[in-house]
This record gives C-alpha cells, sequence and structure tokens, in this order.
C-alpha cells in the first residue's frame, strides 16, 4: 500500500491515505497501453470518408472517339480515373473501424496508464471535489492552487453537475467518473486529478 499526499481544493495538504498497489503501484506495461490507446482512437473514428467511382462519376457515357485509327489510346469513357473529373480508382468508402480488444489487456492498460500518473507524481488527490454554485472561476481557481497541468482529466465517485458544467468550458480539462475512466483520457492528460471517494471507487472497479 502505497501512502499518497491528500490535498484541500486550495492546494494545502490536510492528510495522506494510502492506496492499493494493484491499481496505483503496478509495473506499467507500455504495450498494452499502447492497444488500448490505438483501439480507442479507431473506435472514435466516423469512418465516414468516401470517394467517386468511374461509374458514380457523372457524365462519360459516350466513347470519346473511335476505337482505332486517330492516334490517341484507345478510351472508353471520359469519367475513367486517368482523366480529369474522372472517378478515383481504389478510394476510400465508407467504413466501420471500430475492433474490440481482449478484457485483461484493456484492464492491464488502464491500471498501467493510473500507475505511471501516480509514479511520476501526476497524480493529485483531494479531500472532495464539490463546487457549490455553476462557477467557472471556482474550478480555475481550484486548479491554479493545486498545481494542473495544461491537460487535465478530473474524476469524481459521481456526476457532480455543478463541477461539471463549472469546468466545461475550460480549455483543457475533461471531467468524468470513475467508473468511465479510459486509458486515453489518463495518458493524454497532464495531471490526474481525482478526489479520495474517486481513489477508492476505481480500487474497487480494478482492484
Amino acid at each position: 500500500m502505497a501512502k499518497f499526499d491528500v490535498l484541500d481544493m486550495n492546494g494545502k495538504k490536510v492528510s495522506t491515505v494510502e492506496l492499493s498497489d494493484a491499481v496505483f503501484g503496478i509495473t506499467p506495461n507500455e504495450k498494452a497501453v499502447h492497444a488500448a490507446v490505438v483501439n480507442f482512437l479507431a473506435n472514435q473514428r466516423q469512418g465516414t470518408q468516401s470517394t467517386k467511382t468511374r461509374s458514380e462519376v457523372s457524365g462519360g457515357g459516350r466513347k470519346p472517339w473511335r476505337q482505332k485509327g486517330t492516334g490517341h489510346a484507345r478510351q472508353g469513357s471520359t469519367r475513367s480515373p486517368q482523366w480529369t473529373h474522372g472517378g478515383v480508382a481504389l478510394g476510400p468508402k465508407p467504413r466501420d473501424y471500430s475492433y474490440r480488444i481482449n478484457r485483461k489487456v484493456k484492464r492491464l492498460a488502464i491500471l498501467s496508464a493510473i500507475s505511471a500518473k501516480a509514479a511520476a507524481g501526476d497524480m493529485i488527490l483531494l479531500d472532495s471535489l464539490t463546487v457549490n454554485e455553476y462557477k467557472t472561476k471556482a474550478v480555475v481557481g481550484m486548479l491554479s492552487a493545486v498545481g494542473a497541468g495544461k491537460k487535465n482529466l478530473i474524476v469524481t465517485p459521481v456526476v457532480e453537475e455543478k463541477l461539471v458544467r463549472s469546468a466545461a468550458n475550460i480549455p483543457g480539462v475533461k471531467t468524468t467518473v470513475a467508473t468511465s475512466v479510459n486509458t486515453y483520457d489518463v495518458v493524454n492528460a497532464d495531471k490526474f486529478i481525482l478526489s479520495v471517494d474517486a481513489a477508492k471507487k476505481l480500487e474497487e472497479v480494478l482492484g
């Protein structure tokens, strides 16, 4: 069980807490993290890109010149790929890029990402993560006080609507709940900010 400092929202140390090494102290597995990040990004792709083949481009129904005797290469349509305004050969079509990875690899990846943040000192534990009103200034002040980075992932045990709404328009800040934390968001954040209750929830979910 590793010990971590706990801060309040003003950036002052108020206590320490012991967290499970099985969640916050494993040796990171880079291959698992890479596999999970690539999978996440692939699953986000819309796959709506499309090009027209020669049969889908309008026009070109008439043979541009006779087959023989002109000195030109034989042509059957002005919409062949080699022509200007012709179709595209072997171009992209709408497709589904999503795929699934092994559940154990996915779990190992998120544990590795969290443990790496903890080991690097980029995990910030707070005694509580709540705001009393819808006020962006309160969240900005908290982030400044605790030493947040340019990109921050804020994790709460349950949905804190006032916190979520107050942080929604702050550049580089993302909020989520402990049950929805994913590897990409942890890796992408400079600082991993969570409440003690959220850390305990992560231990329940991932331990």
